[in-house]
C-alpha cells in the first residue's frame, strides 16, 4: 500500500514538474511549453532537455528517443516500444495524456488555423495576456485573388503567430487546416471555408497555404521528407466527397455519398492529392460521411491505399471529431460495437481519433484479438515523428525569439487588408462610375444589414464568441467609408434575415440626402455555415426591397456590396440601371471595411475573379444537393455542376471579374504540335466518340504508362490599354478533342496574376506539363492522355490556340 501511494505521489510530482495546465471553455488539457514568461508555464522549451530530465529524476541516457543523433523513425520506434499498451492507447486521442513514467508530457493535437489562429479547438486559447490574433479573409475570398504568393505569405504569417503563441504557452503546433473540399453545389454551407469549385485551383491553394504554414526556410527540398523540419503541422480536410452538411433533413453524420470513380479521381480527390504530393502536408483528416457505403474513416482503400500508399503521405491521418462515434451511432455501419469499430479504423489506416473512442476502446480491442498492437505502434510512430519534426522533442531555436510582438504586427494587419483588396471582385461598373472621386462626394449614405459588419466579416473558424479572443481589430465598412466622407448610416434591416420593411425608411432617407450611396448587403453564418446548407440562392427577407427602394431614391451613384461565400442570384440588381456598380467582398476579414472603401474610392484597382459560378435561382430546383454527380444526369434531367460541366445561363460565371482599366492579350508563342513516341510497353486505350466525329487510330494512352515529362509552352503578352495601373489574372483553359463522350466543357490548367502599369505590357511564360494540362479521366476513373486536336483557351476566349497531340 505504501509503495502504491509513493508511486502515485511520484507520478503527480513528475506531471506537475513538466506540464502546464490550463482550462478553456470546454476542455482541460495539459501541455508542455517553452521558457517561462508568464506564471504557471513549464521551465522547458522541449521534451528532451537534459536539465528537464534531471529535474524529473530520470536518466535521459536511458531513453534513446532523446538521442538526436538517431533518425526520427528510430527514435519514435524506441519511444513507442517503451510504453505499455495502456500508455499507448492514451496517446491516440486529440488529448494525448502522455506517459510520466518515461518523461512524456500531455499534448493537445486539435488547433485550427483556417484563415488565422482561432479559439476553436482546445489546443489554442486566448486570455488577457494574449487576447488577439490576425484574422485574414476567409479562404473563398483569398482564393479570388488567384495569387499563389499571397496564399503562401498568409500561411507564413499565420504560422509565425502560431509559433509565437506556442512560445507564450497558448498553442500547440498541430493545426487542422485548411479545408479543401471542392464547392460542388452553391447551397453547401461550408463554401466559406473552401477555395472554390475548381479542383486545380483548390489543390494549388492548398499546396501554397500548407507550404506557408509548414516550411522551415531552407528546408523546402529536404532529401528525406519524413524528417523534413516543420514550422507548424497542417492538415488537409475533409477526405473525401464531403459537401453535404444539413440539407432538408439529410445530415453529414449519416449521408452516403454515392460517387463514381471518375468524379472521385477528377474532382473530389484531386485537391487532396495535390496537397499531399505538392504541399507535402503532414496530416489528412477523413470526413464524417460514407463514400459508396463505407465510412471514409474506415475505408482502407481511401486511407491506407490512396493517401498513405499511392500519394505517400509523410505524416498522420486523423478523424474528424467523433467520427468513430458517428460511424457507430449514426451510420450504424455493419452494426459494429465500439471495439470492432476502432479495430476497423486502425486497420484502415486511421492514426488519430479526435475524440475518446480510441482512448477508451483500443486497449480492449487489442486484448480481445480484434486488432494487432503493431498497428497501434505504427500509428503512434507516425504521430511522434511529426512532433519530432516540429521540434517539440529537440527544439527549433530559430523560432525562440517569437513572442507577443509578432502577433497582430503591423505587417500582418496590412497583409490582411491586402488580401481583402486583392480578392474583392468588381461585378458591375456601368459607365465607369467607379472609382468614386475622392472629395466629389462629401456625404455618403452607408446602408444595409452589413454596413456596420464586424463579426460577420471574419466568418467561421475564427473567434467564437463563447471563448476568449478577438481579431487584432475590426475595420467595419462604416469605419472604412468614414475616412472618405461624412457618413449617413442606416441599417435598413435588423439583421441579414431582414424579416420586414420597418427599417427601410431611414435607409431611403439617408440615400436621398447623400451625394453617393453604398449598400452593403448579403448573408452570414446564420444562413451558410457548417451544419447549415442553403435552400435557395436569393437574398433573404426584404433585402431586395431595401436595395431597390434605396437605389430608386438615391440622388447620386449607387454601389451595391455583397458579402457572401456562395453565389447569390442578384439579377435584379445586375439589371437595375439605378444600381451603377456591384462588388463581391466575400467575408473580408478584420480589415474588410477599409478594403471595400479603398476599392470604391480608387485607392486600389480591383483584380479579383470569382472562384465559383453564380447560378440563377432556379438552378436549385433542377437537382438535389445530395446528387453527387458532376456531369449532367440525363436520366433524371439534372444539369451539370461547376463551370466544367454546366453550360446553362448564369448570373456571373466562374473566373469573372472587372477592372478599372482594360487589358488586351496577344499570343506571342505557343506549342502547336506534341508528337509522342511510344515504346512496345505502351498500349493504346479506347475512348468513346460521338457518331460522326473523327476518332484517331490510337485514341489515348494511360497516363500511368507515360513518363509525363513533356511540356507545352505559351507566351502571352498582357497590355494595359487603360489609364490606371492594375492587376490582371490570366486564366488558361484546355478543351479535349471534339467528339470524346463525357468530357469537360473546358478545364483550367494554369493561371497567373500579373501587375501591369498603365500603357505598358508584360509577357507571361507558361510551361504546362502535357499530362496535367491535356489529360482526362474516363468513366472508369482511369487517367488518360487523348491524342488529337486539343484547344487552349486564354481568358474568356480572347485567344484560342490549337495543339495537336499524336502518338507514333
Amino acid at each position: 500500500m505504501a509503495r502504491t501511494l509513493l508511486t502515485f505521489l511520484l507520478c503527480i510530482y513528475l506531471t506537475l514538474a513538466f506540464c502546464v495546465i490550463y482550462t478553456d471553455a470546454r476542455k482541460r488539457v495539459t501541455k508542455i511549453g517553452p521558457d517561462a514568461v508568464t506564471p504557471g508555464r513549464s521551465n522547458f522549451t522541449y521534451i528532451c532537455d537534459p536539465a528537464r530530465y534531471a529535474q524529473l529524476g530520470l536518466d535521459i541516457k536511458s531513453f534513446p528517443f532523446c538521442d538526436n543523433k538517431l533518425s526520427y523513425q528510430v527514435r519514435a520506434r524506441d519511444l513507442v516500444s517503451q510504453m505499455t499498451l495502456y500508455e499507448k492507447v492514451r496517446q491516440l486521442g486529440n488529448r494525448a495524456y502522455g506517459a510520466p513514467r518515461i518523461g512524456l508530457p500531455e499534448y493537445e493535437w486539435w488547433s485550427e488555423a483556417l484563415h488565422g489562429l482561432s479559439n476553436v479547438g482546445p489546443g489554442t486559447f486566448f486570455d488577457d495576456s494574449v487576447a488577439h490574433a490576425t484574422s485574414f479573409p476567409t479562404p473563398i475570398l483569398t482564393t479570388a485573388s488567384f495569387n499563389e504568393s499571397l496564399w503562401n505569405t498568409i500561411g507564413k504569417a499565420v504560422s509565425t503567430e502560431a509559433r509565437a503563441l506556442y512560445n507564450l504557452g497558448h498553442a500547440g503546433l498541430t493545426f487542422w487546416s485548411p479545408t479543401i473540399n471542392v464547392a460542388r453545389d452553391p447551397r453547401w454551407g461550408r463554401i466559406i471555408e473552401t477555395p472554390g469549385e475548381d479542383p486545380f485551383v483548390v489543390g494549388t491553394y492548398a499546396a501554397n497555404y500548407v507550404r506557408g504554414l509548414q516550411d522551415v526556410e531552407g528546408t523546402e527540398h529536404y532529401k528525406d521528407l519524413n524528417s523534413r523540419p516543420l514550422k507548424v503541422s497542417a492538415c488537409c480536410k475533409h477526405f473525401t466527397a464531403y459537401d453535404v452538411d444539413n440539407w432538408k433533413g439529410v445530415e453529414r453524420y449519416s449521408f452516403d455519398a454515392k460517387v463514381t470513380e471518375q468524379d472521385l479521381a477528377e474532382t473530389f480527390n484531386r485537391p487532396f492529392q495535390m496537397c499531399v504530393q505538392n504541399g507535402d502536408v503532414s496530416s489528412v483528416m477523413c470526413s464524417y460521411n460514407r463514400v459508396n457505403g463505407i465510412p471514409a474513416c474506415a475505408d482502407p482503400q481511401l486511407l491506407k491505399q490512396t493517401v498513405r500508399g499511392d500519394w505517400n503521405l509523410h505524416g498522420y491521418i486523423v478523424a474528424d471529431c467523433d467520427s468513430i462515434e458517428v460511424m457507430i451511432k449514426n451510420h450504424k455501419w455493419l452494426n459494429v460495437d465500439n471495439e470492432t469499430a476502432v479495430s476497423y479504423t486502425l486497420q484502415a489506416g486511421l492514426d488519430l481519433d479526435c475524440g475518446v473512442y480510441y482512448t477508451d476502446n483500443v486497449e480492449n480491442a487489442v486484448k480481445h484479438g480484434k486488432v494487432r498492437e503493431a498497428l497501434v505502434d505504427r500509428s503512434l510512430q507516425y504521430l511522434y515523428v511529426v512532433l519530432m519534426r516540429l521540434g517539440i522533442f529537440d527544439g527549433h531555436s530559430q523560432y525562440n525569439s517569437l513572442g507577443i510582438n509578432d502577433v497582430c504586427s503591423n505587417v500582418h494587419i496590412e497583409l490582411a487588408a491586402e488580401a481583402a483588396r486583392e480578392g474583392i471582385v468588381l461585378l458591375k461598373n456601368d459607365n465607369g462610375i467607379l472609382p468614386l472621386a475622392t472629395g466629389k462626394y462629401p456625404s455618403l449614405a452607408v446602408v444595409g444589414p452589413h454596413a456596420n459588419a464586424s463579426i460577420a466579416m471574419i466568418g467561421n473558424y475564427a473567434f467564437d464568441p463563447w471563448n476568449k479572443g478577438t481579431p487584432c481589430r475590426y475595420i467595419t465598412p462604416l469605419n472604412g467609408f468614414s475616412s472618405y466622407g461624412r457618413v449617413n448610416y442606416a441599417a435598413g434591416c435588423s439583421n441579414v434575415h431582414c424579416p420586414d420593411g420597418s427599417l427601410i425608411g431611414p435607409a431611403v432617407q439617408a440615400a436621398t440626402t447623400s451625394d453617393a450611396t453604398i449598400i452593403v448587403a448579403g448573408i452570414d453564418l446564420s444562413i451558410e455555415a457548417e451544419s447549415r446548407d442553403r435552400l435557395d440562392l436569393l437574398l433573404p427577407g426584404k433585402q431586395a426591397d431595401l436595395i431597390n427602394q434605396v437605389a430608386n431614391a438615391s440622388k447620386g451613384p449607387v454601389v451595391l456590396v455583397i458579402m457572401s461565400a456562395g453565389g447569390l442570384d442578384i439579377s435584379f440588381a445586375k439589371n437595375n440601371p439605378k444600381i451603377n456598380a456591384i462588388l463581391w467582398s466575400g467575408y473580408p476579414g478584420e480589415e474588410g471595411g477599409q478594403a471595400i472603401a479603398d476599392i470604391i474610392f480608387g485607392k486600389y484597382n480591383p483584380g479579383g475573379r470569382l472562384p465559383v459560378t453564380w447560378y440563377q435561382a432556379d438552378y436549385v430546383d433542377k437537382l438535389p444537393l445530395t446528387s453527387m454527380q458532376l456531369r449532367p444526369d440525363d436520366s433524371n434531367g439534372y444539369p451539370g455542376r461547376t463551370y466544367k460541366f454546366f453550360n446553362g445561363p448564369t448570373v456571373f460565371p466562374f473566373g469573372y471579374g472587372l477592372s478599372y482599366t482594360k487589358f488586351n492579350y496577344t499570343l506571342k508563342a505557343a506549342t502547336t504540335k506534341l508528337p509522342i513516341k511510344l515504346t512496345k510497353f505502351q498500349h493504346c486505350r479506347d475512348l468513346p466518340y460521338k457518331n460522326g466525329t473523327f476518332k484517331p487510330n490510337c485514341p489515348a494512352i494511360a497516363i500511368d504508362d507515360l513518363r509525363c515529362r513533356k511540356t507545352f509552352k505559351l507566351a502571352v503578352e498582357v497590355k494595359n490599354v487603360g489609364n490606371r495601373d492594375g492587376d490582371e489574372v490570366v486564366l488558361v483553359y484546355s478543351q479535349p478533342p471534339v467528339g470524346i463522350v463525357g468530357t469537360h466543357i473546358k478545364n483550367l490548367i494554369a493561371f497567373q496574376k500579373v501587375f501591369v502599369a498603365a500603357g505598358t505590357s508584360k509577357t507571361i511564360q507558361f510551361a504546362i506539363n502535357t499530362c496535367q494540362g491535356l489529360g482526362i479521366v474516363d468513366s472508369n476513373g482511369n487517367a488518360l492522355l487523348p491524342s488529337g486536336a486539343h484547344t487552349i483557351i486564354i481568358g474568356d476566349g480572347a485567344i484560342v490556340s490549337p495543339i495537336q497531340l499524336t502518338y507514333g
